[in-house]
């Protein structure tokens, strides 16, 4: 049987509900056991400016989108300007009627009075969203029953009412299609070996490995792309034992976060790289004060507020660098949903393990993409909190000293108001008891003290991830979202006899140095690919081997990149030649 490999796209202004469409399509495609792709492209408005919510299926896993479609829903004239020409030779158009130029000539196509059969089969003209779904769920060759059945499951939250208005609309969009569609469409759905999995969100994922990792207090202010995390956990903490709390600027935020933490909460905070710049003083004081909090930080272009809603991978040598002073912190990045949950999973772990600040570094394109996930194995979740006084030793002790000089660099840690013994949490320089010194010589133990957890962390270092041909002619250095475009870049060019492997790096710093050297000496050549414009993982690899990538794929437009495109730039760049 040929491999199943279809794109959709829907596209409109922001407002005209193209992420229900999407959302909905998505959910039942996975119910149909197929893989799943889906990213959102939009504006930072509230109405107007052209978005579109683009979704791939397959009949095996997917790590990134497409560059053709099979399907365009368009929901204005927009989309039909920009995205026609994106279809393939025998791709289906299933259009708003009302919205769309009627002079406009549109092959292969459904014009779809959207507005006008949600408002009759479903008692609102709003409805024409679900009309759309059903229109292009029977066009493609859906599985009766389990659109209706995503509805069902996706209105539950409203009345049955609401839930039976929608299953109305959208066997009326199925029936209109049935009736009015004399076009030719190649799709034909086959269910997949794929059931029972979960829709995810890059966001979502994380939230759950936060919750999984027994998070228990978070703080934020709202910003994109983090935003999503936050009102994820939020709702969450309705009936669940955590707080939230969205705070009046980040500088509270990240001060709220800490201040949990030294109280004994595992505690976490998500930004973007604005927010963060004025988090740093806060990151240094958790530095300083050993206090474990991990850090979501949302990428997106910038400088400053930069373009709120696109992607890019800028803050890796921020995440690095951030803070006044030298002290030990942790900065992962995970590449897809799967990988999101459990990398939080970690970073909780090792934020309290070593008494660090530890950064999950996401980016837009990964915090609201969409992805087919298996269902979790919470049995597999570890929850380490590293070394906590006990209680009995705790009222033994006469005297507590939060920092106390230890082989490891890590000092037994108690909690103010859990404890009898008095916990002095210092920001400045301090003896083992925490009050203040500028003693030379103790400044000088505090700072190696500090510096021995990070050569220990440094020997547990999550080890880059290969994929492709073992013996590579070329080797792709990326992270985080960037990954997925890489990874079926390399299985397209092997498959026609090239020798390409990827690389990506899970764990950012500590930098994995000699797994990276062992790598790299294999390869003939080494490309880094990354989301930004001054090759920071390149920088980062000359740095810390003083070794020179041979070529470096950048993107920085605020766009993803896909397959194609790293493809392209590999041949622009010469790196293997085209037949």
């Amino acid at each position: 049987m040929a491999e199943l490999d279809y794109s959709i796209k829907v596209g409109g202004e922001a407002g005209q509900g193209i992420n229900t469409i999407g959302d909905i399509l998505s959910k039942a495609f996975a119910n149909q056991g197929l893989h799943l792709f889906a990213y959102q492209d939009y504006y930072s408005r509230v109405r107007g400016g052209h978005n579109f919510y683009q979704l791939r299926i397959a009949s095996f896993p997917l790590y990134s989108f497409k560059g053709h479609l099979e399907a365009l829903i368009a929901l204005d004239n927009a989309s039909l300007d920009l995205h026609t020409d994106q279809l393939s030779a025998d791709g289906v158009i299933v259009y708003d009627q009302e919205n769309i130029d009627p002079e406009k000539k549109v092959p292969n196509s459904l014009a779809l009075p959207m507005a006008e059969l949600g408002k009759e089969h479903g008692g609102k003209a709003v409805m024409g969203n679900t009309v759309a779904a059903g229109a292009v769920w029977q066009i493609m060759g859906g599985a009766p029953g389990i659109l209706e059945n995503v509805l069902s499951r996706h209105f539950q939250s409203k009345n049955s009412e609401i839930v039976e208005a929608n299953i109305k609309a959208a066997r009326a969009g199925s029936d209109y299609a049935t009736e009015n569609f004399s076009g030719r469409c190649a799709c034909k759905l086959s269910s997949a070996n794929n059931k029972g999995s979960m829709v995810l969100t890059g966001n979502e994922a994380i939230a759950l490995g936060a919750l999984a990792a027994g998070c228990r207090f978070m703080s934020s202010y709202p910003m994109t792309p983090a935003s999503g995390v936050m009102q994820y956990i939020a709702r969450q903490a309705r009936r669940l034992p955590l707080a939230f709390e969205q705070a009046e600027d980040e500088i509270a935020a990240i001060n709220m976060s800490i201040g949990a933490a030294n109280a004994g909460l595992r505690s976490m905070v998500g930004t973007s790289g604005s927010g963060f710049s004025l988090m740093v003083e806060g990151l240094s004081f958790a530095g300083v004060s050993e206090t474990p909090v991990v850090i979501l930080l949302g990428q997106r272009p910038g400088p400053a507020t930069g373009i709120a809603t696109r992607t890019e991978q800028g803050e890796l040598l921020f995440s690095i660098h951030a803070g006044n002073g030298e002290f030990p912190r942790a900065v992962f990045a995970p590449v897809n949903a799967a990988d999101a949950f459990w990398t939080t999973v970690h970073a909780f772990n090792v934020a309290e393990k070593y008494q660090i600040p530890v950064f999950i570094l996401s980016d837009q394109h990964l915090a609201d993409s969409s992805f087919t996930v298996e269902p979790f194995d919470l049995n597999a979740v570890t929850i380490e909190r590293g070394d906590i006084l006990e209680e009995a030793k705790n009222d033994e002790t006469t005297e507590y000293k939060r920092y106390q000089i230890t082989e490891s660099g890590i000092s037994p840690r108690a909690f103010p108001g859990r404890s009898r013994q008095c916990v002095v949490i210092a920001g400045n320089e301090h003896l083992e008891s925490g009050y203040s010194t500028e003693d030379p010589v103790m400044r000088s133990k505090m700072v190696d003290k500090r510096m021995r957890k990070f050569k220990k962390l440094a020997g547990e270092i999550k080890p880059p991830v290969s994929y492709g041909d073992q013996k590579p002619e070329t080797l792709l250095l990326t992270w985080g979202s960037t990954y997925g475009a890489c990874r079926e870049a390399v299985d397209i060019a092997n498959r026609t006899g090239e020798k390409l492997q990827v690389v990506y790096l899970p764990q950012l710093w500590p930098f994995p140095k000699s797994r990276i050297l062992e790598l790299i000496e294999q390869a003939n050549r080494v490309v880094t690919v990354e989301m930004n414009a001054t090759g920071q993982l390149g920088r980062l690899l000359r740095i810390e081997t003083g070794l020179q990538p041979d070529h470096a794929i950048l993107k920085y437009d605020g766009r993803p990149m896909n397959a194609d495109y790293v493809l392209e730039e590999l041949e622009k760049g010469g790196v293997f030649p085209w037949q």
